[in-house]
């Protein structure tokens, strides 16, 4: 579950640091000085309430998760990542260029704003990973609930959760991506 919530992570937050950048060009209607004070205000507030969003539906998931059985699909951390991100990429330009296009009147803003929804959903999946730490497994929606675009982790379709141990799958508890590990 954590994969599908940090699959976004990465995308946002680099879109929105290009945005911010490139932002810093125009002078804008308000000037550079008042749009990255607003911007970092709105990095603050997008990461807080992106992080906080459906902790409730995210924890009764967590609490009511089921083990694994023989016939659940569980999907490769890699193709879930591919997934999301090009079910989401239309999603993604049109949010860079709403954050480049917002430059000309609040300069840096829009991409802060971006970067800071990435940030967001990447606290929200090291949340996640201390649950699962904590339940000492692995968390994740099956593939057959979520729809073919990656879908959303916490959504109407998810009815439930499947645990396996932390050792199953090509991730980590949070989603992150498990190392080769040499052996002796």
């Amino acid at each position: 579950m954590a994969v599908v919530v940090r699959a976004g992570a990465a995308p946002l937050v680099r879109l929105g640091v290009l945005a911010a950048v490139i932002g810093a060009v125009p002078e804008g209607l308000t000037g550079r000085l008042v749009g990255a004070a607003a911007g970092a205000a709105l990095f603050v507030a997008a990461a807080a309430v992106t992080a906080l969003a459906h902790r409730s539906r995210y924890a009764a998931l967590a609490a009511g998760a089921t083990r694994a059985g023989r016939y659940d699909l569980l999907q490769d951390r890699a193709v879930t990542v591919r997934n999301w991100r090009r079910g989401h990429r239309w999603w993604l330009l049109l949010a860079f260029v709403v954050a480049l296009g917002s430059a000309f009147a609040l300069p840096v803003a829009g991409g802060l704003l971006l970067a800071g929804a990435g940030a967001g959903l990447r606290l929200k999946a090291g949340w996640l990973g201390r649950r699962e730490r904590a339940l000492d497994a692995l968390l994740w929606v099956r593939v057959d609930w979520l729809d073919r675009r990656g879908g959303a982790p916490a959504g109407k379709a998810v009815r439930g959760l499947r645990s396996t141990g932390v050792a199953a799958g090509d991730a980590t508890p949070g989603g992150a991506r498990r190392r080769a590990t040499a052996s002796v």
